[in-house]
């Protein structure tokens, strides 16, 4: 191609994001201009995607983990022909466009995550780049590859400061993920100031030491030496790679670039007319030559050629295996196979089982129906009974286990299970750790949440009851914490029994859910109406009949506290109801009508009781009850004990009683 074609091609990308900024009054020009060549390159050159089937299983990935630069992404999806009209470049930043300030999935064609939060894209990359890995090992049969794609991730400087993306980056070299690239946005500036006053470590050495393949480009105008880097990076096969590309923030604007002025405000009319005159740009804005919007729209009929030979591809492996294909279909479809729950168990009255163990159980018995649920824990597998048996893991350049093995990396981990979620095929990804370690990984939940991903965070050591490790170790304000994360469906099952119904209600969901267990033996309960309340987030546990005098209301390891004031309250001709609400949000969801059978708005006298804040217990409960919990940290001590200490007594749940019915 002409270099007068390319350099207009390239400053097309850079004045739509300029123009689109300062139309909005808002967001990061800086980035889109820096790095337009490098995305230039890797769209017209590299990427294989198809704009007019954004969801083309096979399609390279593509993620802008450097969010705020989400101009660049928005313009070159307009230009390369995703259903992203012009008019919505003109309505960036603004109420119900489809170019929100950082990209979102689910809402803007062709983008593939969440981006924003600086470091989560780039781990996000690793699940998407890992979920090929091991599609590819399941499904590929020699000739027949029909999973062999690539994963490209942009991350700035500000990414590779923060721990969640070098705790991924880590994982990445160790598992040899070698169709994983980062193109290094290198520009020496961030939001505040140059990065001279916070980030001075050699990158390339530290890519390095966690074995990673590194590529380093001096000029990030140098088109050929970036396309020829990346061809050198995808020839390397047992390493990610880096490609380290020095830029220069905001290029082309003669008061700003290279300056930290260029990052996160408008340039102003009067600096973005010295831009459009430095590239000799038409005055009029969001002007798209003609020549260079034919270059970009040529990947409309690649990318449908793309697609149409590996739809070729695809048939005839579907013919040579039609088995492996129908598993196939059912893993990108989110279809869970018949008989997939067949061999859950249950459990009979006979002796006390920790949930976190009933957990496990639980979990093998859908795996050996779902081979395409993978996941894994932070270095606790025999603490949270997350081990697939008989599975493969994951390790030094091999990382295709179905047992992922994370090491000691929550925040990572979170985000690396979101991507695997992300990629398609890889059904309820899921990670596991001790309760308490959910801070590390809220802003993975937190997204995992917005982008409404079928995964499954779970966790053991749910309370005071992890006893004598002590309050470092024994979550109380947690639980309450993730139910406040909007759409995300917490579970907390009393027993073995509802430890099963909660998978099961879990692995049904089209929403991402957290489960909840226990360190603790707990009795286990018996009815056939546990799995369908479980299904429903709440149902009458046990019941006096008629209108009840109090109902207590529990969940987890509380309710069989609960269970045990009713049964001294009936002893007294009290009229008493347990209910049983393992998931608030299920709950919630029930129609009026079940809601108000289960907790009838007549009655006021209510009592609720859980191991944690009591904070949030009175939507249950009303003004008139009384919340029974956990408003301060644990202690060190058989868990027994703190129980008795703290309060949480049947003994207690029926003096409140008491009190509420006066």
């Amino acid at each position: 191609m002409a270099a007068d074609l390319q350099t207009l091609a390239i400053n097309t990308i850079r004045i739509l994001s300029v123009d689109a900024v300062q139309k909005a009054n808002s967001g990061h020009p800086g980035l889109p201009m820096g790095a337009a060549p490098m995305a230039y390159t890797l769209w017209t050159r590299h990427l294989r995607h198809n704009p007019r089937n954004p969801h083309w299983i096979n399609r390279d990935r593509f993620v802008l983990s450097a969010g705020h630069g989400s101009m660049l992404l928005y313009s070159l999806l307009y230009l390369t022909g995703y259903d992203l009209p012009l008019d919505e470049l003109k309505n960036f930043r603004q109420w119900g466009s489809k170019t929100p300030g950082h990209p979102e999935f689910h809402y803007t064609p062709g983008v593939e995550t969440t981006t924003g939060p600086l470091g989560q894209g780039a781990a996000n990359a690793v699940g998407l780049a890992l979920a090929e890995a091991y599609l590819a090992s399941y499904f590929n049969r020699p000739g027949h590859e029909v999973i062999d794609h690539y994963t490209y991730t942009l991350v700035s400087d500000g990414d590779l400061m923060e721990g969640v993306c070098m705790e991924a980056v880590a994982l990445a070299g160790h598992w040899g993920l070698g169709k994983l690239i980062y193109l290094y946005d290198n520009n020496h500036v961030t939001l505040d100031a140059p990065t001279d006053l916070t980030f001075t470590e050699d990158i390339p050495a530290r890519f390095r030491a966690v074995g990673w393949h590194v590529l380093v480009v001096e000029d990030g105008n140098d088109v050929e030496a970036i396309n020829n880097a990346i061809v050198e990076a995808k020839r390397v096969t047992d390493q990610p790679t880096l490609i380290s590309i020095r830029t220069i923030i905001g290029y082309g604007s003669p008061n700003r670039q290279g300056t930290s002025k260029a990052h996160g405000e408008p340039l102003g009319a009067d600096e973005v007319k010295l831009v459009k005159e430095f590239f000799g740009w038409p005055s009029e804005d969001f002007a798209v030559p003609g020549e260079a919007l034919e270059i970009f729209r040529q990947a409309v009929d690649m990318g449908a050629a793309e697609e149409r030979s590996w739809n070729e591809k695809f048939a005839a492996w579907k013919s040579a295996f039609p088995d492996i294909a129908a598993e196939w279909a059912r893993a990108f479809n989110g279809v869970l196979p018949d008989g997939w729950d067949a061999d859950l168990p249950s459990y009979a009255p006979d002796k006390k089982i920790a949930t976190r163990v009933a957990s496990g159980d639980a979990l093998n018995a859908i795996a050996r129906h779902v081979p395409t649920m993978i996941g894994g824990d932070a270095d606790l597998a025999g603490s949270t009974r997350t081990l697939i048996k008989d599975a493969e893991h994951t390790g030094h350049h091999k990382p295709t286990g179905r047992n992922v093995r994370f090491g000691v990396r929550e925040h990572a981990m979170g985000a690396i299970v979101n991507g695997l979620a992300l990629h398609g095929g890889i059904v309820k990804p899921y990670s596991a750790t001790f309760l308490t370690f959910s801070d590390y990984m809220r802003p993975t939940i937190r997204l995992g949440a917005l982008m409404a991903i079928h995964t499954l965070y779970i966790f053991t050591h749910d309370s005071i009851g992890l006893g004598e490790d002590g309050p470092t170790h024994q979550p109380v304000e947690h639980v309450m914490s993730l139910r406040l994360i909007p759409g995300l469906y917490v579970f907390r099952p009393a027993d073995a029994n509802e430890t099963v119904a909660a998978w099961r209600t879990a692995m049904t969901l089209d929403f991402p859910c957290t489960l909840i267990f226990t360190r603790q033996a707990l009795p286990v309960l018996s009815g056939d109406h546990i799995r369908d309340g479980v299904a429903r987030g709440g149902y009458i546990l046990a019941d006096s009949g008629g209108t009840p005098d109090v109902i207590l209301v529990a969940s987890g390891s509380e309710v069989h506290i609960a269970h045990d004031a009713y049964k001294q309250l009936t002893a007294e001709g009290v009229r008493a109801r347990v209910v049983s609400l393992p998931c608030w949000e299920l709950f919630e969801k029930q129609p009026y009508e079940y809601r108000e059978t289960v907790l009838p708005s007549a009655v006021t006298a209510r009592v609720s009781i859980e191991a944690g804040r009591t904070l949030g217990w009175e939507r249950w409960v009303g003004s008139k009850g009384v919340s029974i919990g956990v408003d301060r940290f644990g202690a060190s001590a058989p868990y027994e004990r703190i129980y008795q200490e703290y309060g949480l007594t049947p003994e207690r749940v029926v003096e409140a009683a008491r009190q509420v019915m006066r």
